[in-house]
């Protein structure tokens, strides 16, 4: 499996059992674009992002009074507060769906990470209106999978109601509403809460790779589907949790869905909007060079090699300079002859590494004088450094060629 180390693009995360309720296109034309042009990646927001702040997330205990007529009658106080997004990842030649919910007036939008990884251009659409704006990352939390986007030159829009997590039981009406297959209009499945504080396994797509887990879910049996992800499960007295995950196409059993608790969510929001990282917290946008490699610990570039195609054995071929995207990358035919460091299975067109001459087989071996001893390694060094930095790094090229060159990092799309 091809591995983001902060160098490169994202690679899009297929899952088994339960998946992200997140809808995701590969379309022919976008396809065949991406050889030609595409936004240039360092047109991203980078480190002067302004920061909202703490006190533009809700706070825990302001909670809306339940409305007469139950879960039904609040719905039409959230419908204003929700915002249709749309994402292009041109690194993946996909576009995405997602759904959001507006935090305050001024374009403040809480929805999952999942709805932005891997994201070069982000629109939302306030779903009452129709208005669509252009949306740039405030940050995101991997592990709680919490994301807070800011719709630009937004003002005048409708927060949503923050209902009481703490009143939801086991039994209680809900209603999960969502862009719901993407078809650009939002919908509501009631359901009623059938679990809490569950732990679950869930990944995109249904493939077999790196799923993730989340923690302290709330379960129901309304029908979450791709597209409701980001968007808000609803109770009598207003939003209870985010719509995440639901079971897999090919299951059998009954609609399950999964939600974060909207008390969980808001917390992680409220540090994203102070500004303040951590080791799961990415305040704006990633460093990006455009460098794809491989994932794990193995200090042998070969053994990364066959790891990538399970059966690599080296030889004569051509690997091309760089890429327009990660899609179609293939484990290079020649690789760098040293014993440990990073292999790179390929660059980005017009990235920094593509500049500097970075290709392909090469092997990265240290990072501003940082031995790297394998992919793993390689993540953690740059996951210290943000978009504008300088770095140096140290290659050996297929034909046993040293070379170090400073790499001034841009803005990436998040993962």
């Amino acid at each position: 499996m091809l591995h983001d180390t902060g160098y490169g693009p994202p690679i899009r995360r297929r899952g088994s059992v339960l998946t992200y309720a997140l809808i995701t296109v590969l379309g022919p034309a976008l396809a065949a674009g991406l050889l030609l042009g595409w936004h240039n990646p360092g047109s991203l927001a980078g480190p002067g992002i302004s920061r909202p702040g703490g006190g533009a997330v809700p706070a825990l205990g302001r909670t809306a009074p339940p409305r007469a007529g139950g879960v039904q009658a609040v719905i039409s106080t959230v419908k204003p507060g929700l915002v249709i997004i749309n994402t292009t990842l041109q690194y993946n030649g996909e576009t995405a769906a997602g759904t959001g919910m507006v935090l305050d007036a001024g374009g403040l939008v809480l929805t999952n990470n999942h709805v932005i990884d891997g994201a070069t251009r982000i629109t939302a659409t306030v779903a009452s209106t129709g208005m669509t704006y252009p949306a740039t990352v405030v940050g995101y939390d991997t592990t709680g999978d919490i994301a807070l986007i800011r719709l630009q030159n937004a003002s005048g829009l409708t927060a949503v109601p923050i209902g009481s997590y703490s009143s939801v039981r086991t039994g209680s009406p809900v209603v999960a509403l969502g862009n719901a297959e993407g078809r650009g209009a939002i919908t509501a499945k009631p359901g009623r809460v059938t679990g809490l504080s569950q732990t679950i396994t869930a990944s995109q797509d249904g493939g077999s790779t790196n799923p993730e887990t989340l923690y302290g879910m709330i379960q129901v049996n309304a029908d979450i589907v791709p597209g409701d992800s980001g968007g808000p499960l609803v109770s009598s007295t207003g939003v209870v949790g985010m719509d995440t995950a639901g079971s897999d196409g090919n299951s059998q059993q009954a609609s399950t869905g999964f939600a974060v608790p909207i008390s969980a969510a808001l917390s992680v929001a409220r540090q994203i909007a102070g500004g303040h990282a951590s080791s799961a917290v990415t305040i704006g946008y990633p460093a990006f060079a455009g460098i794809v490699t491989g994932s794990g610990s193995d200090s042998s570039p070969r053994a990364q090699a066959r790891r990538q195609d399970g059966g690599f054995s080296g030889g004569l071929g051509n690997t091309p300079r760089c890429y327009a995207s990660h899609s179609g990358q293939t484990v290079p035919p020649v690789i760098a002859p040293v014993g440990s460091g990073a292999l790179v299975i390929g660059t980005i067109c017009g990235s920094p590494a593509a500049a500097a001459g970075l290709t392909g087989g090469a092997v990265i071996t240290a990072v501003n004088g940082q031995a790297v001893g394998s992919p793993d390694d390689l993540a953690g060094i740059v996951s210290r450094f943000r978009p504008g930095d300088t770095i140096s790094v140290t290659w050996v090229s297929p034909s046993d060629q040293r070379t170090t060159s400073r790499l001034r990092l841009i803005a990436g799309p998040p993962r």
